[in-house]
């Protein structure tokens, strides 16, 4: 999987979404103390599927948006453009093929968390993209 999300990465860089956000997307965690807005994403699962003749994997990243503006804008903002860049794409990933990746799902919530100023309410959108690899 470090291939793939070395891909993910790789597209990120020098997109209109990491101009956005200051470059802060992290894989698996945010670092203490990050400054907003930030993208957090993770690998949900990965299967691989199999025919007589070929070998793919079949996974499933969420990225998941955080923002501390007073209103929706930043946050709906982060993620159209996320939707621009990753949905219906091509990854360039080594040792496989992206046949594609493509949006799941989205849930978009207010969620209690701690910053640097306290604890307060952060826009979160929690958004899933299936990915499929060939790997023959």
């Amino acid at each position: 999987m470090l291939n793939l999300t070395t891909g993910i990465y790789n597209k990120f860089i020098g997109s209109t979404l990491a101009s956005y956000i200051g470059n802060r997307l992290y894989k698996g965690q945010a670092p203490a103390e990050v400054t907003y807005p930030y993208i957090v994403y993770s690998l949900i699962s990965d299967v691989p599927e199999y025919t007589f003749s070929e070998a793919y994997e079949r996974a499933i990243i969420q990225f998941s948006l955080y923002s501390i503006a007073s209103g929706t804008t930043e946050i709906e903002t982060m993620f159209t453009y996320l939707k621009t860049l990753y949905d219906e794409s091509i990854l360039t990933i080594t040792d496989a093929v992206c046949v594609w990746m493509r949006r799941n799902n989205a849930l978009f919530q207010v969620e209690e968390h701690t910053t640097s100023a306290g604890t307060g309410m952060v826009w979160v959108y929690h958004v899933d993209f299936e990915v499929m690899e060939s790997l023959t």
